[in-house]
């Protein structure tokens, strides 16, 4: 396995639309694999492959205390959403900001496993937080999207200057 390396916001390939995944191949199942170690070395509770610079729809989630229950959605659907629901996230891509985001509370998503065969699981809490986030990033969307105008571009001014002191560094 290998860590890999985690997009940071405003890089415009964060705003990259992922395509399907056509074969759950054993390039894939090593795809997925990184992405947990990555994920959980950052720390994080979900990585989507957009934030690792691969425009493939694939999602993994962990949000157990004990990280120990990861979940992989490959070419994932939300195909129902109940209720709303504010609650604060962060992002890895987006390093120690945060900030409240209206989610649905309750989703059903239908997506394929490690294996290739199709699932479908019901989620609340904050592993349906953590999905709706996570497809997102497959779509190029941030939760910062959700923000004012006037937050989002203070955000933006921030990020850029950082990046810049990072490169020059």
């Amino acid at each position: 396995m290998a860590k890999l390396d985690i997009l940071r916001f405003p890089d415009p390939r964060l705003r990259t639309k992922a395509v399907p995944i056509k074969e759950v191949s054993d390039a894939i199942r090593v795809l997925i694999d990184d992405m947990l170690e990555t994920m959980y070395d950052a720390p994080g509770i979900g990585l989507a492959a957009t934030q690792v610079n691969v425009h493939q729809q694939l999602v993994v989630v962990d949000v157990s205390e004990d990280k120990n229950q990861p979940y992989c959605f490959i070419n994932p659907k939300i195909t129902q959403r109940d209720g709303e629901e504010i609650c604060e996230e962060g992002c890895l891509s987006v390093p120690e900001y945060y900030a409240e985001v209206q989610r649905s509370e309750t989703i059903t998503v239908k997506a394929l496993d490690r294996d290739g065969k199709e699932f479908e699981l019901e989620a609340d809490g904050m592993l349906a937080v953590c999905i709706q986030h996570e497809l997102d990033h497959l779509k190029g969307k941030l939760f910062v999207d959700y923000l004012s105008p006037l937050k989002q571009k203070r955000l933006q001014k921030k990020f850029a200057k950082l990046a810049k002191q990072a490169a020059s560094s």
